[in-house]
């Protein structure tokens, strides 16, 4: 039995939320996290990736917001394994009290296409009740994954009322 299974039978044994959300992290292969959002995700939790609400950063990850349902846990994860190669994923720290769940910890991922690597931290707040996800906030360096996409182009940054201290950024930066 892989060590994914393992995961998934213990959470579905003790319903403890740390082991709900442990297993779901385990299982979020695009080949795994069907199986795993069928026996760990409520039919109609909550996902919500990066920010609440963007246009802009959704149209480059088109996962992020907030989306109600476990198809939405299938979309986001199976994406991810699609739009860049995870390099390495570490789970630092979890913990849980009554039906929350912190998880925090970093990845390494290289966009498929642009062959652009960055590392992040990351930061889960879950949700559990019944043995079940019923909420998932997932949380990195947006701007390092957005970033990771690009392949040209310039923004003209002013942090300041004086103009004169604006200054670029481009991928070659």
């Amino acid at each position: 039995m892989t060590e994914q299974q393992q995961a998934i039978d213990k959470a579905l044994q003790t319903k403890a939320p740390n082991d709900v959300v442990l297993a779901f992290l385990y299982n979020t292969d695009k080949s795994l996290v069907t199986n795993a959002a069928e026996l760990l995700v409520a039919e109609d939790a909550t996902y919500s990736s990066l920010n609440f609400e963007n246009p802009e950063l959704k149209q480059i990850e088109p996962w992020c917001g907030t989306s109600k349902g476990r198809e939405v846990y299938v979309y986001t994860f199976s994406n991810v394994g699609s739009y860049w190669n995870i390099d390495d994923f570490q789970i630092t720290d979890i913990l849980s009290e009554n039906e929350t769940v912190a998880v925090f910890g970093q990845f390494t991922y290289t966009s498929v296409h642009a062959k652009r690597t960055f590392t992040s931290p990351f930061s889960i707040k879950a949700k559990v009740e019944n043995g079940l996800i019923t909420y998932f906030q997932f949380m990195e360096d947006t701007y390092a994954s957005a970033a990771s996409f690009r392949v040209s182009g310039e923004w003209i940054i002013q942090q300041d009322a004086d103009s004169s201290k604006n200054f670029s950024v481009s991928e070659h930066s």
